[in-house]
């Protein structure tokens, strides 16, 4: 469960802002993550609140948004986003060219918003 580390890098850097700011309280937490980039939003849920039981960030609320996969086509340029189904095959709607693609988004992890006082 690699979401446990990543809690825990997550707690870090909330703190470093926190006391960059002077505040002492997490309220809550936005985090976005890419949907190529094997999050388990649950896991990551349970990780941070086992890690911040009798923190000053206990109780604080965790959003996480997912970031759709997109890639842009190495023939044409079109941006698109494949199926689940065509993850490994992705054609292009506008040209059909199946493999080669960059991707562009999808495989994010990053904190969005900290509100806290």
């Amino acid at each position: 469960m690699h979401e446990l580390s990543i809690a825990e890098s997550l707690i870090k850097i909330i703190g470093e802002e926190m006391a960059k700011h002077g505040l002492k309280k997490l309220l809550s937490v936005k985090i976005i993550y890419g949907q190529i980039s094997a999050i388990v939003p649950e896991a990551l849920e349970t990780a941070f609140e086992i890690l911040t039981v009798d923190t000053p960030f206990a109780g604080a609320k965790m959003e996480i948004e997912v970031k759709p996969m997109v890639v842009r086509c190495r023939q044409c340029g079109q941006e698109f986003s494949p199926s689940q189904e065509e993850r490994m095959i992705m054609p292009c709607p506008q040209c059909a060219t199946e493999f080669g693609h960059e991707i562009i988004s999808g495989r994010e992890l990053y904190i969005d918003n900290i509100e806290a006082e």
